[in-house]
């Protein structure tokens, strides 16, 4: 089974594609074979890093990944199997479609059922919810914000209006399946003081159904929390690089926290490398920021530097 190149990457699912992007290019300049010229470890980590960027790098591809990755989950250990990838092609449209819920009288009980007399157990079909994500900024979930938002989705044939689904029927246009892929753009509302993973929830703009109701469109809200900082487990992480010195020695530092406010924070001696300051008040909408101190690497040393760290080399340090 492929590496999750989520994990690859070093993000959360529900990181902003902006997240995603900036992850890619730190990884990449650090195991790019150039800067790691014979290291064969560096240049397969590299490889994978390229290979999970290119599976969620876009919004597109992404949401591709996504939605495979719910359908392999959704048949995991199926009982009905077929040669065609382990399962049946009928279960799998089924639940693309969204599946059964309550049926009404006089309507199909099923996917290529045959139509008769309602009975207390038939079911009504509806067409499955679309899961998406929505980056904004900190700035505009803090106002508010209108988006326009394009996807993809199944719409009711406009020839044979679903008729030809689960019928001896071939409409030309959908091939008996009563549905056509479509795309729609809408405008996306995203209410003020919208958090990070805000569930908006689009009535009716899911798949359509050939006989039921539509899905609904979800669309979850994230929050692109800008160059160094990111969400984890809903709280905002701010990395503050820090040299060696600062680190071992203790210092203070000068930070930009996400309102636009310049902090001075103390740095204590003996720090290492992932230790963290919550900062009360700070984060997002005046939540808390946990600052992250991590260690600043510098591309190149100086004369100056090189001679120092010999120094230091020869003290034992």
């Amino acid at each position: 089974m492929p590496e999750d190149p989520y994990r690859t990457l070093d993000v959360s699912k529900d990181a902003s594609d902006a997240e995603i992007k900036r992850a890619y290019r730190k990884l990449a300049r650090q195991y790019h074979p150039d800067r790691n010229p014979g290291d064969a470890a560096a240049e397969e980590r590299f490889k994978a890093i390229q290979s999970a960027y290119e599976s969620i790098g876009t919004a597109e591809g992404r949401s591709q990944h996504d939605q495979q990755r719910r359908m392999e989950e959704m048949f995991q250990g199926g009982r009905n199997r077929s040669p065609f990838g382990g399962v049946d092609l009928g279960d799998i449209f089924s639940q693309f479609m969204g599946g059964r819920g309550s049926q009404s009288p006089g309507s199909d009980s099923g996917f290529g059922g045959t139509r008769g007399g309602p009975s207390p157990s038939q079911q009504i079909s509806k067409g499955a919810d679309i899961q998406a994500g929505l980056d904004i900024s900190l700035d505009q979930a803090i106002s508010g914000t209108e988006v326009k938002f394009s996807h993809r989705r199944m719409r009711r044939c406009p020839d044979c209006n679903g008729s030809s689904f689960g019928s001896t029927r071939r409409c030309s246009v959908c091939r008996g399946t009563g549905v056509i892929t479509k795309g729609s753009s809408i405008t996306v509302r995203v209410p003020k003081g919208a958090e990070h993973g805000h569930l908006l929830r689009l009535k009716g703009m899911g798949h359509e159904h050939p006989e039921g109701d539509s899905g609904d469109l979800l669309i979850t809200v994230r929050l692109d929390a800008d160059e160094d900082r990111r969400w984890e487990d809903g709280r905002l992480i701010q990395e503050v690089r820090l040299p060696y010195t600062m680190l071992a020695l203790g210092g203070k530092v000068r930070i930009k926290t996400p309102s636009g406010k310049r902090l001075q924070i103390e740095v204590p001696r003996g720090t290492r490398i992932g230790d963290r300051r919550r900062l009360q008040g700070h984060g997002h909408a005046g939540g808390a920021l946990d600052v992250e101190f991590t260690l600043s690497e510098l591309e190149k040393l100086t004369k100056s530097q090189v001679e120092a760290l010999k120094s230091l080399k020869d003290s034992g340090l």
